[in-house]
This record gives structure tokens, sequence and C-alpha cells, in this order.
């Protein structure tokens, strides 16, 4: 009886593991895939050209490509950031129990699995895995240290985010506060879409949360 009691367990937390790594994986290629469907960067980058006229930033060919992989990867460092917020620590349905956070442990299983399978997806090295992941920590205490509130904001208030500012800096560091302005209004379809491909699993199968 003991014997098959600690097989039960074995293969349970097997299985838990399994159900987190798949987890993992399907929400880096979610959030990869919806920022590249939703062509969210360029159009950031087309509006803010347009609507104040730096037609300059799109002069040279090169730096343009240049500028939008620099800013495509710190959208991918927001959305990450939300994302697995939402995941692991915000209060999720788990059957009929109570809704309440992932389990501290599953949180890190689930993090370190999603940081690999976003590795293996995006082709990166052990070098660039490394630097998305210091920096996404980054991204993750200077939201919780601003204490990052959840609520509309008026039309002419920048987010305090480091997405803003690192976005507005890369983008025109000449025209700050309307560069911040226009991060902000990316930066909330960022957080937008986070929240549809976490809610876009059937709720009756959860299938970023384990039961």
């Amino acid at each position: 009886m003991a014997r098959n009691s600690c097989y039960h367990g074995a293969a349970s937390m097997a299985q838990e593991k399994k159900n987190l790594a798949d987890a993992s994986a399907t929400l880096a290629r979610g959030i990869t895939e919806a920022l590249l469907r939703e062509r969210i960067v360029p159009r950031f980058v087309d509006s803010y050209v347009i609507e104040n006229g730096r037609h300059a930033l799109q002069v040279h060919a090169s730096n343009y490509r240049d500028l939008l992989t620099l800013l495509q990867r710190e959208a991918l460092l927001a959305l990450a950031a939300r994302a697995l917020e939402l995941v692991c620590s915000e209060p999720q349905p788990a059957g009929r129990s109570k809704p309440r956070p992932m389990l501290r442990r599953d949180a890190a299983i689930f993090r370190r699995k999603f940081l690999a399978a976003l590795t293996r997806q995006q082709g990166w090295t052990a070098g660039d895995a490394l630097e998305f992941q210091s920096d996404l920590q980054m991204y993750e205490q200077l939201i919780e240290r601003a204490n990052f509130p959840r609520r509309s904001r008026k039309p002419f208030e920048a987010a305090n985010h480091p997405f803003v500012d690192r976005c507005a800096f890369l983008l025109d560091s000449s025209f700050m506060e309307k560069a911040r302005l226009a991060a902000s209004k990316t930066l909330a379809s960022l957080e937008e879409l986070a929240v549809q491909i976490v809610h876009s699993a059937d709720p009756k199968e959860n299938s970023f949360r384990t039961r």
C-alpha cells in the first residue's frame, strides 16, 4: 500500500511538472505569435512619426530596422512581465476551488520553463537568454516598486512603467514627453493583449494553471 502511494505521488508530481511545461510553452508561443500578428511595434512607430511629424526616424532603412528590433524586444519584455503576473500572481479559478494565486513553487517552475521555451522559440544564445532574463527581472522589480496602478489614465498622462521610459528614449530622446505618451498608449495595448492571451483558453481547461 505504501509503495503504491509513493508511486502515485511520484506520478502525480511528474504529471504536474509536465502540465506546467506544456502551459509555459503555450504561453511563450502565444505572446510571440500575438506580438508579430498584431504588429503593435510597427504601428507604434508609424503612428508616432505621422502624429508628430518625425519622418526623419524612418529615413534610413537600416536604422529604422534596428529601432524596430530594439522596440520589439522591449514589447516582448512588457508582454512577458504582464502575462507572468497574470498567470502566477493573480488569483485564478482552479476547478471548483476558490480563486487563488499559483503556489510559489509552481510559479518558479512555470517561470523557468516559460523562459526556456521562449529561448528556444526565439533562437537565442545562452547570453541572449541571460540578458533577457535579467531585463525581465528589472522590469518586474521596477513595476513592483512603483506599485503600478491598473487604472485608466488621462489622455496626457504617461504611465510610470519601464517600457514607457526605455521605449521613449530609444524612439525619440529629443522629444521624450511626446515619446512617453505614445509609448504609454502602446503599453495599454500590450497589457490588453496579455489579458487576451492568458484568458483565451477554455476556463474549464484553465490551461495556464495546474489544478
